[in-house]
């Protein structure tokens, strides 16, 4: 976690998706990554919190990442809000 001038808490982290979705008639395995960002307490926190493999739900808006370097993606989900979903036993 990291903290903006203003002291505002900023946790960024990678979100990993993977299902199988049906188009045109045809089921397809789809799978991807996108990062994702989460400004303010408590949310920073939420995120900061959670363990590699955490199954969560996120929703928030898409925008364009502003680090232009070969390791981050060029999209990127500011999370507005995160919810830990129950693992699989």
């Amino acid at each position: 976690m990291r903290y903006s001038p203003a002291g505002i808490p900023i946790a960024r982290a990678l979100l990993e998706h993977e299902s199988e979705q049906e188009e045109a008639g045809v089921k397809r395995w789809i799978r991807f990554r996108v990062g994702i960002r989460a400004s303010g307490a408590p949310i920073a926190e939420q995120l900061t919190e959670l363990e590699v493999g955490a199954k969560i739900k996120v929703a928030g808006m898409l925008l364009r990442s502003r680090q232009p370097d070969a390791d981050t993606h060029p999209l990127i989900i500011s999370i507005g809000r995160l919810e830990r979903l129950p693992t699989d036993s």
